[in-house]
């Protein structure tokens, strides 16, 4: 998780947490107190389902950014050894072709 993704989790359950605790210390009705406290975890809860969903909308972007950015890189790597393997054949066929000139002079 990052330092921004912890933080914003620990306020929103620090604001949670200070939340109940006044409310909980606050004289009021026991009835009130629990409607409270329910309207604060529904609150919450959301929250941090909206808080789970961005995230998870930050990871699918991330990695689907470093996803092309992979595909880029290997499919030009494989265009580089591409070109190398070519030079490569053609050196040899060029190395292949002076080793029968060679021998066809000394077999004459």
């Amino acid at each position: 998780m990052s330092k921004n993704t912890n933080t914003a989790l620990g306020l929103l359950l620090g604001g949670a947490i200070g939340t109940a605790v006044g409310i909980l210390f606050a004289p009021d009705k026991g009835s009130n107190t629990r409607k409270k406290l329910k309207d604060d975890a529904v609150a919450t809860k959301d929250k941090l389902t909206d808080s789970a969903l961005h995230m998870k909308d930050q990871v699918t972007s991330t990695l689907t950014s470093k996803k092309h950015t992979l595909d880029t890189q290997l499919e030009s790597i494989v265009s580089d050894v591409s070109y190398k393997a070519d030079d490569v054949i053609t050196t040899l066929e060029n190395k292949l072709k002076e080793l029968k000139l060679k021998n066809k002079k000394l077999q004459k």
